[in-house]
């Protein structure tokens, strides 16, 4: 009987511990890369960011120019003192600015 009861026990014992040891873990990594530029002349920049930049930025200069492999465009204008990095799509959408 004794053998019986011992058996059991460990039975038991053997099928909680297996029910307990799942245990899921789940990292998510995120990894941000950030573009590079290739300088370019003005005279290569698209018209339409050129428009673009004559409307919204009226009086500035372009200082520098830049375009990465998916084709966006790091243009830094400058007035008096201020400057300012505009991005634009080849398409001569705006992206962002950057102070």
């Amino acid at each position: 009987m004794k053998k019986v009861f011992i058996i059991a026990a460990l039975a038991l014992s053997i099928g909680l511990n297996a029910a307990v040891s799942t245990i899921t873990v789940s990292d998510k990594v995120v990894l941000h890369q950030e573009k590079e530029y290739k300088k370019i002349e003005e005279s290569k920049v698209p018209s339409a960011i050129l428009s673009e930049i004559s409307t919204k930025y009226e009086g500035y200069k372009i200082t520098d120019a830049a375009v990465s492999a998916d084709k966006e465009y790091r243009i830094t204008v400058a007035k008096d003192t201020k400057s300012v990095k505009v991005y634009f799509t080849e398409a001569g959408e705006f992206v962002k600015e950057e102070k």
